[in-house]
């Protein structure tokens, strides 16, 4: 396993470097990086990118539920997507970040994309993917980009919320003030 970093960290603000490498160093890399992804519990992840782990790399692996397997995707270029949507509004269908502990937003996202990749022995994949993976990849994407999650909110002038607790201890999500 390797530990999650958090903002402020540097490296996830940091376009990430391209892989050009695909050997034993890089599978450990990618097991590593899906034993965290598989144990991160509260939130559970769906996705992880290597910024995460402290890695300048342009890779990110995917989980989308418990039945799909995890995929890698390496210098992963995007180029094709819908246009951006509104995401279902409901708590459960807000965007949260390993590396942003506590903190929710509505972000709207493409619901279909199509995707270029390597896979880890270095083979090139297109792709089309539509609905919650399409999300996972374009939240990770945009880590390797330098770009979190919080950022596309603001941009597109949504709301975030943080973690709380109401006057019953029950667990709430509270707008945040900005």
């Amino acid at each position: 396993m390797r530990p999650i970093v958090h903002i402020p960290q540097p490296v996830l603000s940091t376009h990430a470097k391209k892989i050009t490498v695909f050997d034993k160093k890089l599978k450990t890399i990618v097991a590593e990086m899906k034993d965290t992804l598989l144990a991160a519990r509260n939130p559970k992840g769906v996705g992880l990118a290597a910024p995460q782990v402290g890695l300048s790399l342009q890779l990110f692996i995917t989980h989308a539920s418990a039945k799909d397997p995890v995929r890698v995707f390496i210098n992963p270029e995007i180029i094709h997507k819908d246009p951006l949507v509104e995401m279902k509004k409901e708590s459960e269908h807000l965007e949260g970040c390993l590396s942003i502990p506590n903190i929710w937003g509505d972000v709207k996202r493409a619901p279909t994309l199509t995707i270029k990749y390597q896979d880890e022995d270095g083979r090139t994949h297109e792709e089309a993917i539509s609905g919650f993976l399409a999300v996972i990849i374009q939240h990770e994407y945009d880590h390797i980009q330098g770009v979190l999650f919080t950022q596309r909110v603001l941009e597109q002038k949504n709301k975030l919320y943080q973690n709380a607790k109401d006057e019953n201890g029950k667990e709430i999500l509270e707008e945040i003030s900005i």
